[in-house]
């Protein structure tokens, strides 16, 4: 006769085996993801983007480049083409490190998987663009997980690089000038009332910084202002530099023309704009300034 609790007690054998066969895998997974991460770091590849680096981030910049080429050629939708830096990413990482699939998957989770899951992220033009909340919760909670990683690093703030990709290069050479000759003056042309109740702003933010930058298009001056505020590069402070400044500015075309509309006796407001701590920094990062 069968003894039935010898049968449980190997069931139950049986499943620890299983569970620390799983457990000595997901070590294993947790370990070459580690692995993986540090020498995507070293290589210069940030979380299955390709970009400069090592000797192996350039072998990768290639293959993810070929894979995204055939792709467009092969006139494929913005998911296939993730689809396929993704696949491209996985293969190089397991040819060049020998590991498991799981550890791949681990670190490029967020690229979709050809196994008909639902999309996780869709390029749009050179960037990732998240399809849900689900995604942007995902992306939220690896940033979290990195910042307490011990052996992360980052050389400089992450959004210089699509910053780079978001300013025209006249917007550069007003960068470069605020750089090396720091604040500059700034007005507002406001209508004059009587203790300055019911004054209306006529125009403001006026300065010659992008003329005094040398330009290429002097006509887009004020989207190139509004665009470098917008990226949080500049600002425009209520501290006014030295007052002498002022006499140039006020005498051109762009301040007159604001005088008149002001109407009899205006108001002129001396401010400044200068580069905010984040634009200093970015300066220095991205551009030979000077000696």
């Amino acid at each position: 006769m069968t003894d039935d609790r010898t049968g449980q007690d190997l069931a139950r054998a049986g499943t620890r085996a299983v569970e620390r066969s799983s457990d000595v895998e997901q070590r294993q997974i947790s370990n070459e993801a580690r692995l993986i991460r540090g020498v995507f770091r070293a290589a210069g590849l940030a979380a299955g983007t390709a970009v400069r680096g090592s000797q192996w981030a350039v072998g990768t910049t290639y293959e993810v480049t070929k894979e995204l080429a055939q792709a467009a050629l092969d006139g494929e939708s913005s998911a296939d083409i993730a689809e396929r830096t993704g696949n491209a990413l996985r293969s190089i990482a397991r040819s060049a490190l020998g590991v498991t699939e799981g550890s791949v998957r681990e670190i490029v989770s967020y690229v979709p998987t050809p196994n008909g899951s639902t999309q996780q992220a869709v390029a749009v033009g050179p960037y990732l663009r998240s399809a849900n909340t689900d995604d942007l919760r995902r992306r939220g909670d690896a940033l979290l997980a990195r910042s307490a990683d011990v052996y992360f690093t980052e050389d400089v703030h992450p959004a210089y690089d699509r910053i780079l990709d978001e300013i025209a290069p006249d917007e550069a050479r007003i960068l470069r000038f605020m750089a090396l000759n720091g604040p500059q003056p700034s007005v507002d042309v406001r209508t004059n009332r009587p203790l300055g109740i019911g004054s209306e702003l006529v125009q403001g933010d006026l300065t010659s910084v992008p003329e005094q930058a040398g330009v290429r298009y002097p006509d887009r001056s004020r989207s190139y202002l509004i665009n470098l505020n917008r990226l949080g590069l500049t600002l425009t402070s209520d501290d006014p530099v030295v007052l002498s400044r002022y006499m140039v500015l006020e005498v051109q075309p762009v301040v007159e023309t604001a005088l008149k509309k002001a109407g009899r006796a205006p108001k002129i407001v001396r401010k400044s704009l200068r580069l905010s701590e984040f634009g200093e920094d970015f300066c220095r990062t991205c551009f030979t300034i000077g000696s």
